[in-house]
């Protein structure tokens, strides 16, 4: 697909890897529908994307993810502002960690709560479910040959203290190949990104001695940037024959 002049859906956009592919999809030339919960960190981040490229159109939505009405409502919409959607990236995302049960001497002292469990699920796999189905109406009912990119996680394979994450990330995994078998016949692709650290706004306030313990692990010694992962989103657009594969970019932490 070429990116120039096409409408792309970016859920989480107001910061962070979000925010990282919009500019980068922005300098090629992309119409952009931004979303997120923060309204406040969408203007801005509708400000960056048009300082890089200003003839293209860039719209913020403010929704949740995981609210089927919000999410019908929205997609709705934004096919009415920009006419079609030909991708979107299922990006929005959250954490909250904790182990399946902490004990110490033999007595429970902590658990991970139902609520903690949910709130990952809602966000993590729900949401993205919503948006891809929302994403695929459009594309179908307007006869768009489109891409659905959904992020992932490394973590998807199973990671202490993240039950949560982990389950929701491996449930992406398997939507995605689902979904590129169901909808390729609507000349729909689909894929997804798995990756491992990357450096974010979390990552930069670790403490020095736990970075440098996780980053000693990386095979390439350094976590990843932002921007490889946009890159990523970019070449899942652009390569026409790629669909129902997850690429890890992690500097060969899991192989």
């Amino acid at each position: 697909m070429d990116i120039q002049g096409k409408t792309i859906v970016i859920t989480g956009a107001a910061q962070g890897l979000g925010l990282t592919m919009a500019i980068k999809l922005a300098e090629l030339g992309a119409n952009l529908a931004l979303i997120d919960l923060n309204e406040t960190s969408l203007s801005k981040a509708k400000d960056q994307c048009q300082s890089v490229s200003t003839s293209n159109m860039i719209q913020t939505y403010t929704m949740n993810v995981a609210n089927e009405s919000d999410v019908i409502s929205t997609f709705s919409q934004i096919t009415g502002d920009f006419g079609q959607i030909h991708g979107l990236v299922n990006n929005a995302g959250i954490l909250r960690d904790g182990l399946l049960v902490k004990a110490k001497e033999g007595s429970i002292i902590d658990e991970m709560s139902l609520e903690k469990w949910q709130s990952v699920i809602d966000v993590n796999l729900t949401g993205v479910f919503l948006c891809g189905r929302e994403a695929a109406k459009q594309m179908i009912a307007q006869k768009t040959a489109g891409v659905i990119v959904n992020i992932s996680s490394i973590s998807r394979a199973g990671n202490i203290g993240q039950s949560n994450y982990s389950a929701a990330k491996a449930g992406v995994a398997a939507l995605t190949v689902c979904w590129a078998r169901e909808l390729a016949r609507f000349q729909i692709r689909v894929a997804g990104i798995a990756p491992g650290f990357i450096e974010t706004e979390m990552t930069k306030n670790m403490k020095p001695e736990a970075l440098e313990k996780m980053t000693a692990g990386i095979p390439l010694k350094r976590m990843g940037a932002p921007v490889e992962i946009a890159q990523t989103v970019q070449f899942i657009l652009e390569n026409d024959y790629l669909s129902g594969r997850i690429i890890e970019i992690d500097g060969a932490l899991r192989l």
